[in-house]
């Protein structure tokens, strides 16, 4: 049995997830997925390596996720990994949502609209500021005003990952965040 367990710094990520595991390993056996949620990043940063050094579980793999927010992602990711025991960086993945989890979702504005049960929403995809999500400086901003403020942090992650395209490759973040589970899942 393989514990693949997911070090997040929020609750919205946490429900994101759920959907989106649940639909990845409906044909892999023997996958136990468990949900560490921290508060906030300062939280995650805080405690990860004690988190991590006092893991016990065997056949761990960890995937530690974060927005990137305004910072540099690559300094980020380079801080996150020095935080990771040794012993567990070799089982360890660190993505970063750049810049936020809902950039994401600006990269598939069909799953947003089927999600939350809108109309209108995924005609604006091939606008210029849609077609790269990863470079909208405030998406949770932007994603709440483009559903007219129906769009809510935990109930619209569930929502929206539903109908996320997991192959879809508008947000690259998102496009590595799922390759790297689909790594995992396959050694």
């Amino acid at each position: 049995m393989t514990n693949l367990v997911f070090l997040l710094e929020e609750l919205s990520a946490e429900a994101l997830l759920k959907v989106l595991m649940r639909r990845m390993i409906v044909q892999k056996e023997n996958i136990f997925v468990r949900y560490i949620v921290f508060e906030g990043k300062q939280d995650l940063e805080k405690k990860l390596a004690r988190k991590l050094r006092g893991w016990k579980l065997p056949n761990s793999k960890f995937i530690v996720l974060r927005d990137q927010d305004s910072a540099d992602c690559k300094i980020v990711k380079f801080k996150l990994l020095k935080l990771c025991p040794e012993d567990k960086k070799p089982h360890t993945l660190v993505r970063i949502a750049c810049h936020e989890l809902e950039s994401w979702y600006l990269g598939d504005l069909n799953a947003v609209e089927h999600g939350l049960e809108l109309s209108g929403i995924a005609k604006y995809q091939e606008k210029k500021r849609y077609r790269i999500p990863d470079s909208i400086q405030a998406p949770a901003d932007a994603l709440e005003r483009l559903t007219n403020r129906i769009y809510q942090k935990i109930s619209g992650s569930r929502a929206i990952g539903e109908y996320l395209n997991l192959d879809n490759t508008r947000s690259i973040s998102f496009n590595v965040f799922i390759t790297g589970i689909k790594n995992i899942l396959a050694i």
